[in-house]
């Protein structure tokens, strides 16, 4: 596992580097990634041999409770920064918290800044969640020739513009591959097929906690079974707790402190004494 200084002048383990993610290419290797927000969603992802995590920049510190060594994305808010100073200050906030790197789906100019700074960027190509007007809908992109090459040509700026990654979502997978044979970026593919370098998931999808599935994704757990007992329990035990209190039989002797019978008498007796003394 291969040693750095990270971005806030730590000296670390890191499972990859972005040099390592860069040697990936044409290697017939894939590296896996998944989201993290919490040190526990982390810590699982790091057990489990997961050797990339994206995160909102809020959240790096959090994450990196959980796991010192996965690689860490950042993702830049489109809320969250909107001028070049606040897009600058929570990048540099996100990698010397312990990011190793950041995504935004901004222009070319942002990305072109960050990388001007080497701040290692990521792109986001194909289909943008937030940007899906543009494309009419929720749909995978570069179905047809016109759009391919076009969305090719949007991977050849990225590259100009700085960004050493891109993720892929939902693009044609015969297209990402024929678009990973010809461009250096490291791509992250997100229901864009097995050809590109790192396959990404979302950790709700994985561990069977959305409510619905998306055709990209696999579930290899059923943690909303699990949260629904989990709640179904909780409200039992709190209906429990309700009826107790209304019958009468909560607390117990065996839920209360008591107090010698003589120091009760003493006490009693002092009481009397005083509301004696004051009347």
């Amino acid at each position: 596992m291969p040693r750095i200084f990270d971005f806030g002048g730590r000296e670390v383990e890191r499972t990859v580097t972005v040099a390592g993610l860069r040697a990936l290419k044409g290697s017939g290797r894939h590296m896996a990634q998944v989201t993290a927000e919490t040190a526990d969603e982390a810590a699982a992802a790091e057990a489990a041999g997961i050797e990339m995590v994206v995160c909102r920049a809020a959240n790096v510190a959090a994450v990196r409770q959980g796991s010192r060594r996965v690689f860490v994305t950042a993702a830049l808010g489109f809320a969250d920064a909107v001028t070049p100073d606040e897009v600058l200050r929570t990048a540099f906030s996100a990698i010397t918290t312990g990011a190793d790197a950041v995504i935004t789906g901004r222009g070319h100019d942002t990305v072109r800044m960050l990388a001007n700074e080497q701040i290692p960027v990521m792109g986001h190509l194909g289909f943008v969640p937030r940007k899906s007007t543009w494309v009419g809908g929720i749909r995978a992109v570069g179905k047809t020739a016109d759009e391919a090459l076009e969305l090719f040509d949007r991977f050849r700026r990225l590259e100009d513009a700085g960004a050493f990654a891109v993720e892929c979502e939902i693009i044609a997978a015969e297209v990402m591959e024929e678009i990973n044979r010809r461009t250096g970026l490291v791509t992250v593919s997100l229901g864009s097929g097995p050809a590109a370098d790192v396959m990404f998931l979302f950790t709700s999808d994985i561990s069977g906690e959305s409510a619905r599935l998306p055709r990209h994704a696999r579930a290899w757990g059923d943690l909303a079974k699990l949260h629904k007992a989990v709640r179904d329990a909780r409200v039992e035990a709190l209906t429990g707790f309700r009826q107790a209190v209304a019958g009468g039989s909560f607390p117990t002797e065996a839920e209360m402190a008591g107090i010698a019978q003589a120091e009760l008498e003493d006490f009693r007796a002092r009481l009397a004494a005083d509301l004696i003394r004051k009347s």
